[in-house]
């Protein structure tokens, strides 16, 4: 292979390379950004809120993106939470709506599919925070 054409896929790849790290790197602040300011309105914790959304088995009805075993079709996907308009079609999101919606869906929707597991309030606002990281 002659040493200008050697040196000219040693440039695309080293390009390749720089934009695959610059994405990922955008990707991490974004994600990180989302999680401080997930917390921040919320008073929650991201983390705990994954473990609590696992521990409610919230993924046997839902697909929720960065919980593995979250594939339920029952319920509507979560992905995008954080940037809807309404929790279940009719309250404004807002933490604390979000948060009721988690704890008490039967006295906000009677009658509607998603049932009332007895989230208890710290553990609301932890699932809350988790959910308002999903931008996309």
């Amino acid at each position: 292979m002659p040493s200008e054409l050697r040196f000219v896929y040693g440039m695309a790849a080293l390009a390749a390379l720089a934009g695959a790290a610059s994405v990922a790197g955008i990707y991490y602040q974004d994600s990180a950004q989302a999680r401080t300011n997930a917390e921040a309105m919320t008073g929650g914790s991201v983390r705990a809120g994954q473990a609590a959304i696992e521990r409610y088995n919230c993924g046997a009805c839902h697909r929720i993106p960065g919980i593995g075993a979250a594939t339920g079709v029952a319920g509507p996907a979560l992905n995008g939470v954080g940037t809807r308009s309404f929790i279940a079609g009719m309250l404004p999101n807002s933490p604390d709506n979000l948060e009721r919606w988690i704890q008490h869906p039967q006295q906000v929707v009677p009658g509607n599919a998603m049932p009332d597991q007895r989230v208890t309030p710290r553990d609301a606002r932890d699932i809350a925070a988790y959910l308002y990281t999903l931008r996309r």
